[in-house]
């Protein structure tokens, strides 16, 4: 972050940004989730995120439940050996829950508490998202794929 004025925010995109997340998307008034660090002394609720964007997905269905939404997702199969059923994701920063999990694609629940506050309310079918894999699932790849 370079700039921090009232209500609006000034970075710099480098390309590895630009290649691997869907910041090319985005236009003034676009709103987008940015949450404070965590600090590692008090309770972890969710998963270890560190906010860089691994790849993107497309959302190939969202669904009102009627008090909560259920989102799909399709993301390139190379990234597959990263998610598991009922492992952690993050979506646009948000970190969820994945299940009814596929080769490459997966659905997500949201409540209306996060479904309110955060960017995932702008997601449509076809809309393209931010993903970041769970840390430690990397970590065990690559450990394994170094390992092997």
């Amino acid at each position: 972050m370079e700039e921090v004025k009232e209500s609006s925010h000034r970075v710099t995109a480098i390309e590895e940004t630009l290649s691997k997340s869907n910041i090319g998307l985005w236009n003034i008034g676009s709103e987008i989730n940015i949450e404070r660090c965590m600090v590692m002394n008090g309770r972890l609720d969710g998963h270890l995120v560190q906010g860089h964007v691994d790849t993107t997905a497309t959302c190939i269905d969202k669904r009102d439940l009627s008090g909560s939404w259920e989102f799909r997702f399709q993301f390139p199969p190379e990234f597959a050996h990263l998610l598991i059923e009922k492992g952690s994701v993050a979506i646009n920063g948000i970190s969820l829950t994945v299940f009814n999990l596929g080769r490459n694609e997966f659905s997500a629940a949201i409540i209306p508490y996060t479904y309110k506050h955060t960017n995932i309310k702008n997601v449509e079918a076809h809309g393209i998202v931010n993903i970041e894999f769970d840390l430690i699932g990397k970590y065990l790849a690559r450990f394994r794929e170094v390992m092997v």
